[in-house]
């Protein structure tokens, strides 16, 4: 116990240390240093030790690297953010701490995780209500409609909305697994239990398609509907779902390219971004060219020139740090994001119920499949989606949804931790 409380507050340290770093880079090269802003900082990175004590006194054993990790990629994200918008320094630093208050709460409130599947329905419903509302009265903000202002507060309903689908998908499957295993009724070349054990699937694909088309917004609806396929695929082993999952999705999207001149826009500009580079395209190009400058060690902090490309403290931080950090920068990121789903899927391997294992399997492909989409968006491997980099991205609904998803991590690998 001790040492598992000596290593996370020696990596949290580390962490925050970088932080400071950074502060102090970005503040003294351009004159901008205060010690009050460094107070906040400091302040800052005793609430994090201090989140640390907190969890650690009804998770013992709980894993050691998920705080650390995410505050780390929190660090490079307020770096990045006081270097490209300065003004959104203090916003972040806010939502920051109402995640790390938001991870201690989820933490204690899944230390019984399998209390939480009675409620499956409930947080499926709720999950889906957050979904429609987006769709209905969504405002469109930088291509996407999945915005929702309510005064002067504006969030995303759907980045709650997806950690409550994947409860409800893990309780649901959890339950249902011989089920889905042992499919009895042939469809052609397919196997399929009876059309109401799937119905909430065939659902959760409808609401891909809804916002593909009503909010523009392809990134969510791959990260949906990937997730679900990949949790049905963990439940039952089974690789016609997949098969056939994949075949409705191309099919709707297929349907959804030809009818819709707005998913036209974003193949065509994947496809061929040089035919329009100083119009759709200017993002993705300068993107290009901010990954392609910056080499092994970046341009270093403050002597690059991110701050051409549109939108870079959100959609495109990536190219920021791949410009001014470099491949080593990237790297980092990149194996930090890896080290979270690794110990998401460490945990699902040793998980003692189905429920808890599929949770934390799904919460993992959450992760993984996030972290993809951005980061292919970004260096062109797919298209240009509108969600963000987890925990890095400036951005109150993606910062908080992030550390509620840790914290539930977190709790599922202390009940993983006697079995070790």
């Amino acid at each position: 116990m001790k040492q598992v409380k000596q290593a996370e507050f020696g990596l949290l340290l580390l962490a925050g240390v970088i932080l400071i770093n950074g502060y102090l880079a970005v503040t003294l090269s351009n004159q901008q240093f205060t010690y009050q802003m460094l107070s906040i900082i400091v302040g800052l990175i005793g609430l994090c030790m201090t989140a640390s004590l907190l969890v650690r006194r009804f998770c013992t054993a709980a894993d050691p690297l998920i705080l650390p990790l995410a505050v780390f990629l929190a660090s490079i994200g307020l770096t990045l953010i006081i270097r490209l918008r300065p003004d959104l320094f203090i916003p972040q630093v806010i939502w920051l701490a109402i995640g790390l208050v938001a991870f201690v709460v989820t933490a204690a409130c899944f230390r019984q995780a399998d209390t939480i599947a009675k409620y499956k329905y409930l947080c499926g419903i709720t999950g889906v209500a957050l979904l429609i509302i987006t769709i209905l009265f969504g405002v469109d903000i930088g291509g996407n409609k999945n915005w929702i202002i309510l005064g002067p507060v504006r969030f995303q309903p759907s980045e709650f909305a997806k950690l409550l689908i994947i409860i409800f998908l893990a309780a649901y499957l959890s339950e249902r697994r011989q089920l889905l295993t042992f499919a009895t009724r042939h469809y052609g070349p397919f196997t399929l239990p009876h059309p109401r054990f799937i119905a909430p699937l065939l659902a959760l694909w409808g609401l891909t398609m809804a916002m593909l088309i009503v909010q523009r917004d392809l990134g969510s609806a791959l990260l949906y509907f990937g997730t679900t396929v990949t949790m049905v695929y963990m439940a039952s082993g089974r690789l016609n779902y997949v098969v056939l999952a994949l075949g409705l999705f191309f099919a709707g999207s297929t349907v959804c390219y030809l009818l819709f001149p707005h998913v036209q826009t974003r193949i065509d500009i994947w496809a061929n971004p040089w035919a329009d580079p100083t119009g759709q395209a200017y993002q993705i190009v300068q993107s290009l060219f901010a990954l392609g400058s910056g080499g092994i060690l970046g341009s270093g902090l403050t002597f690059g020139y991110p701050t051409i490309i549109p939108e870079v403290h959100t959609d495109f931080i990536f190219a920021a740090i791949g410009e001014e950090l470099g491949l080593m920068g990237t790297t980092a990121v990149m194996l930090a994001y890896m080290l979270i789903v690794y110990r998401a899927f460490r945990a699902a391997l040793i998980s003692p119920t189905p429920f808890t294992m599929l949770l934390a399997g799904g919460l993992g492909v959450l992760t993984a499949l996030q972290v993809f989409i951005i980061i292919g968006g970004v260096t062109k491997f797919l298209p240009l989606t509108g969600i963000t980099l987890p925990l890095i991205s400036y951005g109150g609904s993606s910062m908080v949804s992030s550390f509620i998803l840790l914290g539930m991590l977190f709790a599922i690998s202390e009940a993983t931790a006697p079995n070790e």
